[in-house]
């Protein structure tokens, strides 16, 4: 299924401009000399320097957060990602305070260190050399078939009593250009383009849906700012993402200078020093956690996969389960998702669900519609073959199943939404478990349910797991209504994938119907809708 996504930079590694694509030879990057950018932008916001770049006829950078514990780099990538939206909320530390998991040191040297990896298609699927070459500098950006990358949490109100004074000053910022968004992330990048020419490469062509990604990135740390559990997760996930995009270290202060300097602009009614202190305290803090998380991911794991198409079964005139053979051991669990990018669109990517559990040959299947005017949706059902190869992100989400519990599974599957919830069917049978699994797979048609047989099939080999199709078009009733009239699910974990109205609309009615929200669990809606390409 189409799952959240994101588009990926050039850096001579997709294709784009900057000279060497994804099918040539890539240059390792240079690193600008230090201090150069400073110079030129002025001292106002020297304090979002990358840890280690101290500033020019300065010691050491006195960063204006204090610097928490060092933290040694995991020496094993974890296969799951917390999911910000499945977290309890825990206070965060005030402004003053270290940000926990923050590692300080190293980071710009290990990201902008990463080795070149000249790859041909058939070079890359069969050369042992594939296997243990670190990957070069990728760049990140935002998908579904649709806009790029990293998952936005749900955004669940925060009292604002006991709010520290810096996140009183942000949301209110965030309050402010609100109903101007558009225009504050259009100026944004026109200022980053004109000013720092050289990044233009990392974004996608498009930039309508990548200029949506970065608001809902500023509503997610306005929203969660004094919720450090919450916030470093999702930072963390975005930094390790934007690995494939070819970002660096010292693309940050680029960024956070041409950031505030947009919402200072449209923000003027309200900004003061005291405004643009608490932006440039938080922005470094969110900069360090993203650099940190992708110089410890940088250890473990390559910035991206290539894969190739093994298999093309076209199950409607616009389904297809298409499955790859990845060029190295891709770890994931099941109910995850990754990014993809198609030779046919650089720079472009989209989330896509795995529709099966992790196999013991390795191949990686996945369930994909293409969509009008989907870029990457359209070329992988109507254009990509066997033989073909496409690139894959890291593993994300944490729509995953809990073994150490017996509880009831309440699974709910919308057109392609089905393929994460097959997985998951896959890997209680897998685990031995005899947990009851409810599934509900809704479609708007019965042409529309695609992969029928294959859930029906393994109802016959489970009597624990049961399998309801709902067809709007039939019942005239739709999926979420048909759950009320089953249950009592209050002891049941709820897992949803579809479309984004299917998901509101069903996490509405489990709420209604005495599921509590910590026990749903979704990918994201925000994403989701970006995602639709």
């Amino acid at each position: 299924m189409d799952a959240p996504t994101t588009t990926s930079a050039d850096n001579g590694t997709s294709g784009g401009s900057g000279g060497g694509g994804w099918f040539t030879p890539r240059k390792k990057p240079e690193t600008p000399p230090d201090g150069d950018q400073e110079a030129s932008e002025g001292s106002r916001l020297a304090a979002m320097r990358p840890v280690g770049r101290p500033a020019p006829s300065e010691g050491p950078e006195e960063s204006r957060i204090p610097r928490p514990p060092q933290v040694t780099a995991p020496t094993e990538r974890p296969l799951a990602e917390p999911e910000p939206a499945h977290q309890a909320a825990r206070p965060i530390a005030a402004p003053g305070e270290p940000t926990q998991g923050l590692s300080r040191s190293g980071a710009a040297t290990s990201q902008a260190a990463q080795g070149a990896r000249a790859w041909s298609p058939s070079a890359v699927m069969h050369s042992p050399a594939a296997q243990t070459v670190p990957a070069p500098p990728a760049s990140d950006a935002p998908q579904r078939d649709a806009p790029p990358e990293p998952r936005v949490p749900p955004q669940r109100p925060t009292p604002v009593s006991g709010a520290s004074p810096d996140a009183v000053l942000i949301r209110r910022t965030m309050a402010e250009v609100g109903p101007i968004a558009d225009k504050v992330t259009s100026y944004f990048y026109a200022l980053l383009f004109v000013r720092h020419p050289d990044l233009r490469s990392l974004f996608p062509p498009a930039m309508d849906t990548q200029r949506d990604r970065l608001l809902k990135a500023l509503l997610t740390a306005a929203e969660h700012i004094d919720n450090t559990q919450v916030l470093v997760a999702y930072l963390q996930n975005l930094g390790r993402g934007h690995r494939k995009y070819g970002t660096r270290p010292e693309h940050y202060p680029a960024v956070g200078e041409c950031l505030i300097a947009a919402l200072s602009r449209y923000a003027d009614q309200i900004w003061d020093e005291a405004t643009e202190a608490a932006w440039v305290r938080a922005y470094t803090t969110i900069s360090q956690v993203m650099i940190d998380a992708a110089a410890a991911d940088e250890l473990v794991a390559p910035a991206w996969w290539y894969a190739e198409v093994v298999s093309h079964d076209l199950r409607t005139s616009d389904i297809a389960v298409i499955t790859v053979r990845p060029d190295q051991p891709y770890p994931f669990l099941a109910g995850q998702y990754t990014s993809l990018e198609t030779p046919w669109w650089p720079r472009i990517w989209r989330h896509y669900s795995f529709a099966s559990a992790p196999r013991s040959d390795g191949l990686l299947s996945f369930h994909v519609k293409a969509v009008p005017a989907g870029w990457v949706s359209n070329a992988m059902v109507h254009r990509a073959r066997p033989g073909d190869v496409i690139r894959l992100g890291p593993p994300a989400g944490t729509m995953t199943v809990d073994h150490t519990t017996d509880t009831g599974m309440l699974c709910l599957g919308g057109g392609t939404g089905i393929a994460p919830i097959k997985a998951l069917v896959e890997d209680v049978a897998e685990h031995g478990e005899r947990r009851p699994v409810e599934v509900f797979y809704g479609a708007r048609t019965d042409h529309d349910l695609y992969d029928i047989d294959t859930m029906l099939r393994l109802q016959q080999s489970h009597p624990w797991l049961s399998v309801r199709p709902v067809v709007d078009a039939q019942a005239h009733i739709q999926l979420p209504d048909v759950i009320r009239e089953y249950g009592p699910w209050h002891e049941y974990d709820a897992y949803l994938s579809g479309p984004p109205g299917m998901i509101r609309s069903s996490v509405d009615a489990l709420r209604d119907i005495g599921i509590p929200s910590d026990r749903i669990r979704h990918d994201s809606v925000e994403e989701l809708v970006a995602a639709s390409g």
